[in-house]
């Protein structure tokens, strides 16, 4: 029997180069890129090592996405309202709106009437219980009619009637001053004796600034017949 001839080594090396390996399937490489990153985590990812599955990694991660229930997104919290809303004011709250008061609701003439009336009122009770506005109400009488019939410039006589108008205009705020401490009570206090005398202070301003005025328009006008007229007496 003829031994056969052996083969070249040339032949072999060129049927293993012309016969390419398998290239592996794309789920077993994705299988494995998976299994080495939970070995190595520094491992590269599976789309890194094999490019050929990365489109079917993706894929099949978009279907695992959208089957996978979206949960709610939690609404942020409301903050706290203020307890003044919910709750009752209380009188002394100073939020708290003021009573109803009945004779705040008139309104245009009425109101205008029921303004002079209140107003006669208070000059009545003035006269009837304060003996000061009545003193410097006796006064204004005598005063009043020289200021308008005296020969003086009309600056000059608003100046005079002025200053004794305002006397009388002090000297009823004083009064309401001291009705209003007097209702309060009765006993002596520090502080209500204080607004009373910062009342009668504001009184004794206005009477000084009475006299000033009539004696500086007065005296230059009437000064030198008024010593001539002693001189001859």
């Amino acid at each position: 029997m003829t031994p056969r001839p052996p083969s070249p080594p040339h032949s072999a090396q060129g049927a293993r180069s012309n016969n390419p390996p398998a290239r592996p399937s794309a789920g077993g490489s994705v299988r494995g890129a998976r299994a080495a990153e939970a070995l190595d985590p520094r491992a590269p990812t599976s789309a890194a090592a094999a490019p050929g599955a990365a489109p079917q990694a993706a894929s099949e991660s978009e279907h695992a996405n959208s089957a996978a229930p979206v949960a709610p997104r939690a609404a942020p919290p409301e903050p706290p309202e203020p307890p003044h809303l919910h709750e009752p004011l209380g009188p002394d709250d100073p939020l708290a709106p003021l009573p109803f008061n009945p004779y705040k609701g008139n309104r245009g003439i009425t109101r205008a009437w029921k303004a002079l009336k209140y107003s006669i009122k208070g000059f009545r009770a003035a006269i009837r219980e304060e003996s000061a506005f009545r003193q410097e109400l006796t006064l204004a009488a005598i005063l009043v009619p020289i200021g308008v019939f005296i020969p003086v410039d009309p600056v000059e006589r608003v100046l005079l009637l002025g200053s004794v108008i305002l006397v009388l205009i002090v000297e009823l705020l004083n009064s309401s001053i001291e009705n209003a401490v007097d209702r309060i009570g009765l006993e002596r206090n520090e502080l209500s004796g204080r607004a009373k005398d910062l009342g009668s202070a504001a009184v004794t301003l206005a009477l000084l600034l009475c006299v000033l005025t009539w004696g500086l328009i007065l005296i230059p006008r009437f000064g030198p017949l008024l010593l001539h007229g002693i001189g001859v007496l």
